[in-house]
């Protein structure tokens, strides 16, 4: 009994440091904020007028990934009987079609078939006209994204400026003696509404690219299909 209390008077100099080093260690860790939720919780309006963007941005990449498709644009179906019925010669049955069923090709078509009876060359120049305002009409549905990327760093850069001029309104009402404390509110502001704007302008700008191309791509393939349509009425004028 003697031995052991001796001992544990000999140990209790080592372990109790010990045990303050991991009690403090403990506080510590618990007390670390986390750094997304503080940079939600120093974001300010401009901060969160970015997150807002960054919301309509999502929802405009997942509606372009499902609207910006040749099976959208230019139903494979649709493709099928538009041929049957030019084939046939059945113009206004096509006609009745493409009203039923607007999408990018049947617009096109409808504006041939509504010139059929002029020349050839009046019935090309409507059908062209009308891919230019439908492929206009896609690149200003994407055109959105184009404004949020190019908005949100300024947005950001707009969150720097009014945190750095907080800070320094801070600094000028002390006199120019201030705690770094007091100045954290103005500098996280910079700081996070920064990171905000350039996280949302990065991403949403090469959604923006990867779109356009595919735009372009689609219109190019699409427009060749409606064009193939009418070339019986260049062959027509030729044999006549």
């Amino acid at each position: 009994m003697f031995r052991t209390k001796n001992l544990f008077h000999g140990l209790l100099p080592v372990v109790t440091p010990l045990l303050f080093a991991t009690a403090a260690s403990a506080q510590e860790a618990v007390e670390t904020p986390n750094p997304i939720t503080e940079a939600f919780e120093n974001a300010g309006l401009i901060g969160w007028i970015i997150v807002a963007l960054s919301i309509v941005s999502v929802a405009l990449i997942i509606e372009n990934f499902v609207s910006i498709k040749r099976e959208k644009l230019a139903p494979p179906e649709v493709i099928d009987e538009l041929e049957a019925l030019f084939e046939e010669e059945k113009f206004q049955d096509a006609m009745d079609l493409c009203e039923s069923q607007p999408v990018y090709l049947t617009n096109i078509v409808q504006a041939g078939l509504a010139k059929l009876g002029y020349s050839f060359e009046t019935i090309q120049a409507a059908v062209r006209e009308t891919e230019e305002e439908e492929t206009v009409k896609l690149f200003q549905k994407i055109g959105w994204l184009s404004l949020i990327a190019a908005s949100a760093p300024m947005m950001g850069l707009l969150g720097t400026v009014s945190g750095m001029f907080v800070t320094f309104g801070t600094i000028a009402a002390a006199g120019g003696s201030v705690s770094p404390a007091i100045l954290a509110g103005g500098i996280k502001l910079a700081l996070v509404t920064t990171i905000f704007g350039l996280c949302v302008a990065l991403p949403t700008g090469a959604f923006y690219f990867t779109f356009r191309n595919k735009v372009v791509r689609t219109t190019i393939e699409v427009n060749a299909i409606a064009e193939d349509l009418f070339e019986r009425f260049r062959a027509s004028k030729a044999a006549a």
